[in-house]
């Protein structure tokens, strides 16, 4: 018998891909630079060069089997430690490889933290808005989604909407920042206040509530500083993935770290390994594990995503459009031109305009728009986003 869960989830599909899998069929109806696709958060800037020296000494200087061949479950120990080791000349900590898990990129990542960090019928609280598959991943693990809505202006973390949000079944708490949708980054002033409350509430727990911290934008940002979280809150889980920085989203590449100096880290990772084998995600792609490992330094180029961000933030706000300025992440977070959000993207494809209505986002009213797209394909669409906007007058 079909599992009508499952058969659900795919039969309804993600709203992202749904309009990334219109966009296709667009662009081979009227030509690709006729459609303007601000769906998915896929990297036009090419990886550096140094991934593809990197995969080329690997083809030549290495055997078949050893190239191309399993890896130990949690990782290579060589990839574990230089990600370990990376992390410590940053942050100043003093992590090693039994510290790191490599895996099958962000997704894998929150997925085994979640089914490490939750039992049927916990709940994890996450900040509205958020990624649409942290609903499907939380309770896939069997958990519960709970909403705490962020603040209305800024889209920074609310710790007045968590705390609110906390029950005695409250397992974990996702942040993410640079976020996605909205470009936010959240002040260490706020996650520090984060941190406290959860150490107060955790006093009259048996056990404690997780942070969540799913950082894929980390390199991401504009001048704004993003907190190391472990450094504020000892009961926190990094998520991460190389999708961004390196562009590499279609590699499946990335990592969970549970930090030295969480006091239940012998327990946490021993459960991620398990998570791990249950969900079938051991065994990271092993060529690129060895590109990790020679290119765990390399920046992101942040400067063409800035770019891209001053010029439809300027052109946008000229057009009379409300966005939000983001300080991370390659998404402009908008006010949609009428109530809702998806009659206004609907409206938007006649102009060949993709962005992602916010209620797949948990909100009503905005769309996201992904300028991680070429400078060229933003300098096109403006006349198909003023055409819009003069629509609505």
């Amino acid at each position: 018998m079909i599992n009508k869960t499952m058969y659900a989830r795919g039969a309804e599909s993600s709203v992202i891909r749904e309009i990334f899998t219109y966009a296709c069929q667009r662009k081979e109806q009227i030509g690709a630079e006729n459609v303007f696709d601000f769906s998915l958060g896929n990297p036009s800037i090419p990886a550096p060069a140094a991934v593809r020296e990197s995969i080329e000494r690997n083809l030549m200087g290495r055997s078949p089997e050893e190239l191309h061949g399993y890896t130990p479950a949690p990782g290579l120990p060589s990839t574990r430690k230089a990600v370990a080791d990376s992390l410590n000349r940053r942050f100043g900590t003093a992590y090693g490889q039994q510290n790191i898990f490599m895996t099958c990129g962000a997704a894998a990542s929150v997925c085994c933290a979640l089914h490490a960090l939750t039992n049927p019928g916990d709940e994890v609280i996450v900040v509205s808005p958020y990624f649409p598959e942290y609903r499907v991943w939380i309770e896939e693990a069997g958990a519960v989604c709970v909403e705490a809505p962020a603040k209305s202006v800024t889209f920074n973390l609310s710790v007045g909407s968590i705390m609110s949000a906390i029950t005695e079944k409250t397992a974990a708490v996702i942040v993410n920042s640079p976020n996605n949708p909205t470009g936010a980054v959240y002040p260490r002033e706020t996650l520090t206040r984060l941190a406290n409350i959860l150490h107060e509430r955790n006093k009259s727990r048996l056990h404690p509530i997780y942070l969540i911290s799913d950082e894929p934008y980390r390199e991401v940002t504009y001048g704004a500083e993003v907190p190391w979280v472990p450094d504020l809150y000892e009961h926190t889980v990094v998520c991460y993935s190389y999708s961004k920085s390196l562009s590499l989203p279609g590699e499946r590449v990335g990592w969970v770290l549970v930090p030295n100096t969480d006091p239940m880290a012998d327990k946490v990772m021993p459960a991620i390994a398990g998570a791990a084998r249950s969900l079938g995600f051991v065994c990271a792609p092993a060529l690129f594990q060895r590109v990790v490992e020679d290119c765990v330094d390399e920046p992101a180029d942040v400067e063409a995503y800035a770019r891209n961000r001053n010029l439809l933030a300027n052109a946008l706000g000229e057009m009379g459009y409300t966005t939000v300025e983001p300080q991370g992440a390659f998404y402009l977070w908008v006010r949609a031109l009428e109530p809702d959000a998806q009659a206004f993207c609907e409206r938007a494809k006649s102009f060949e305009l993709l962005p992602v209505p916010s209620d797949s986002f948990g909100v009503p009213g905005w769309v996201r728009i992904g300028y991680c797209v070429s400078y060229e394909t933003i300098k096109a669409s403006l006349p198909a986003w003023k055409a819009l906007a003069e629509s609505y007058r």
